[in-house]
Parts: structure tokens; C-alpha cells; sequence
């Protein structure tokens, strides 16, 4: 069964720094990218994606202080958050695109306090 699993949020303060995980439970990890969204109320936008080359790419508000790898040993990215904004808040899902299904974890949850 794939399964996508999110961890890592919290509550940080502005200007701090936060990373988010997202372990992928399914089959060759290292030959997939893999998104992240953050949840808005009437909005997903992506946030940082990663190449299954390992090519990292970002939204331009968080071009600079987001960076996103991934350690295909542990079939898991890792999204490095710096220099947080209070408008940065919300629920972060990652995204990953198998044999034409979307799957997405249950989403973290990130408070950035001001």
C-alpha cells in the first residue's frame, strides 16, 4: 500500500527555522520527484519540489530560505524552512505522482508565531 507520511511541524517563532519530513511507503522512491503544498483556505500552492535527480526547484516567496533534499536511503525528502514568515502558516502536505495516481500524506501542521 503506498503511503506518504508527514512530520516535523510545529510551531516556530518568526524568523526561525523549521524542517519537515515526508517518508514515502511504496515502491522505488528514487525514481520519483516529489512536491510540496501548503494549504491555504481556498488555495495549495506548491512550495518546493525535488526531481528524482535530485534537482530541487521553489516557489519565488520562499526561493532563498527554503531547501529542499532528499535521502533516497530512507525513501524521504526533507524540507528545511529558514527565516519563517507568520504568513507562512498552515497545513504543509508533500505530493508524489505514481503510475498516474496522486498520493498525499496527511499533511503537518506549521505555525510560525509572530
Amino acid at each position: 500500500q503506498v503511503q506518504l507520511v508527514e512530520s516535523g511541524g510545529g510551531v516556530v517563532q518568526t524568523g526561525g527555522s523549521l524542517t519537515l519530513a515526508c517518508t514515502f511507503y511504496g515502491p522505488r522512491f528514487a525514481e520519483h520527484g516529489m512536491t510540496w503544498y501548503r494549504q491555504y483556505a481556498t488555495s495549495r500552492p506548491m512550495v518546493a519540489r525535488i526531481a528524482a535527480a535530485g534537482n530541487p526547484t521553489y516557489a519565488d516567496a520562499v526561493e532563498g530560505r527554503f531547501t529542499l533534499s532528499r535521502y533516497n536511503a530512507k525513501s524521504t525528502t526533507y524540507l528545511r524552512m529558514d527565516n519563517r514568515k507568520p504568513e507562512e502558516s498552515g497545513l504543509y502536505f508533500c505530493n508524489l505522482l505514481l503510475r498516474d495516481t496522486d498520493y498525499w500524506g496527511q499533511g503537518t501542521q506549521v505555525i510560525v508565531s509572530s
